[in-house]
């Protein structure tokens, strides 16, 4: 893992979290590996104490266990964790878009249509973090537009097991994802729930499916591999 650092601020241990959150649902640490407060630490140039903070959260979360004098370790995670993750979303999403179709006004509209031009750019240069940052303004437009502030911070928060940079790092899923958010907005202007919903189960269905190929490939299910940790687990507990 490149030596990175981050700024020291008060939100610091939620970085780390995210950080450590995105290596687990991208499957660049599986379930059954440690994570190391030390080198995690070092990797991220701040010191333990964010680090041991941020791994609790985790644990709170179901995706690090404590193994006791050993340190954390990823905890299991199954294809239907993934599927009901982005289950979720879809339900909580569809909720806010109906309120939220009903009260965008013209200003509204047209700042929308703006972010969608915006994600569009994003898309053609294929920054990552650019497209990132578009797609999280989009959504974020559609959240306050519906004014439901609970259930925009619970949708958030499933949001956070998203490893957003793998998505934008694909050309089909950003192509994919401009077709939807073109059609969501011709959906917000004419007040079209049923195809606001359509798009919603889409790109959630689309991201469950990529993201669980993608952890396929990366060998999180590798059962043999699982087996043996398992078994070397018990042997040192």
């Amino acid at each position: 893992m490149a030596a990175t650092r981050l700024a020291q601020r008060p939100q610091l241990s939620e970085e780390v979290a995210d950080h450590v959150r995105t290596r687990i649902m991208s499957g660049e640490v599986r379930p059954g590996d440690f994570i190391r407060l030390d080198e995690t630490a070092a990797a991220l140039g701040v010191s333990v104490t964010p680090v041991r903070e941020a791994l609790l959260t985790l644990r709170g979360e179901g995706l690090v266990d404590l193994v006791p004098r050993r340190g954390y370790l990823v905890s299991p995670m199954s294809r239907q964790d993934v599927e009901d993750i982005f289950w979720l979303q879809a339900r909580l999403s569809k909720r806010i878009v109906d309120r939220a179709i009903t009260r965008f006004d013209e200003a509204a509209l047209e700042n929308h249509a703006r972010l969608v031009e915006d994600f569009e750019t994003a898309a053609v240069t294929g920054d990552p973090d650019r497209v990132v940052s578009a797609q999280y303004a989009i959504h974020r437009s559609i959240n306050r537009a519906s004014r439901s502030d609970k259930l925009s911070r619970f949708l958030n928060n499933a949001a956070r097991y998203m490893p957003y940079r793998l998505y934008a790092e694909d050309p089909d899923w950003r192509s994919t994802a401009l077709e939807d958010n073109r059609r969501m907005l011709e959906a917000l202007r004419t007040g079209d729930v049923e195809t606001a919903h359509a798009v919603v189960d889409r790109e959630f269905t689309n991201g469950a499916d990529l993201l669980i190929a993608h952890l396929q490939r990366a060998g999180v299910w590798d059962e043999d591999r699982d087996e043996d940790r398992g078994a070397t687990l018990v042997a040192q507990a």
